[in-house]
């Protein structure tokens, strides 16, 4: 197995740092490997805001609902869909910009802006730190907006962490995901193997928390049930609206 595909085998999510600063050499190095993610047509529309500052990170922590993980990082980072960028592109040749307009703009922007926080993950684990996307940001977003100084036409999408891990962090045992063939479907999507997995993964989690002393925490279901049977951040068509994605997308 060579040493990539090792790494992203056995990535994990670090939510306990050591306090020890990530150097500045290695930081921008991870930021220009971010910045080499494919992005739809070439369009670049993700930004990066990245700080170090404690203040602004701690304040970042309370708009994401208090998650310590995110005040004792050593540095956070906000994907931004940026159609800012794309709309001084269009302007630049005096033509309309539209695409936040519609949901394929949400979607497109949630996509590149993923495919960006993976790179930069990867970067940075490969350099031996630690990170965690951090999806709470969208808890609030008007603060968020506020906090970065974030013009019309553009959305902080997902965070990330990046710190020293502690010991016990990175010695934290792999978490089961679903068998793989409720995962991996052959030509056409099989609902039946995706039941089947939801069930047989529901005793494997439980088992692996009893094995490594997590049975306090809800099953797989719960989680799931508790979590998605509801709509928990309810501000963010509010915001988006007001940052100008208004969809006008037509319904047949």
């Amino acid at each position: 197995m060579n040493q990539t595909i090792e790494q992203l085998r056995n990535r994990k999510s670090i939510r306990e740092f050591t306090g020890a600063p990530v150097k500045e050499e290695d930081l921008q190095l991870i930021l220009q490997t971010a910045q080499r993610a494919p992005s739809s047509i070439n369009g670049q529309q993700v930004s990066l805001v990245y700080t170090r500052d404690k203040a602004i990170i701690k304040k970042i922590a309370e708009l994401s609902g208090g998650q310590v993980q995110i005040e004792t990082a050593d540095v956070f980072v906000t994907f931004v869909i940026d159609f800012n960028r794309t709309t001084i592109a269009a302007q630049m040749v005096g033509k309309e910009h539209l695409i936040e307009q519609s949901a394929e703009g949400i979607v497109l922007g949630a996509v590149d802006a993923g495919i960006m926080l993976s790179s930069l993950q990867s970067a940075a684990e490969s350099l031996g730190y630690g990170t965690t996307a951090i999806g709470g940001l969208r808890n609030q977003p008007d603060a968020m907006i506020k906090l970065l100084n974030l013009p019309p036409k553009t959305f902080p999408v997902v965070g990330s962490t990046i710190g020293v891990p502690t010991e016990k962090a990175k010695n934290a045992p792999l978490k089961p995901r679903v068998p793989f063939e409720s995962f991996a479907m052959a030509d056409t999507y099989n609902h039946e193997a995706v039941k089947k997995g939801v069930t047989q993964y529901e005793q494997d989690l439980k088992n692996f928390r009893e094995a490594h002393g997590m049975n306090y925490l809800t099953s797989y279901a719960e989680q799931i049930a508790n979590f998605y049977g509801k709509i928990y951040f309810r501000s963010i068509a509010e915001n988006l609206t007001h940052q100008g994605f208004v969809f006008q997308d037509e319904i047949k």
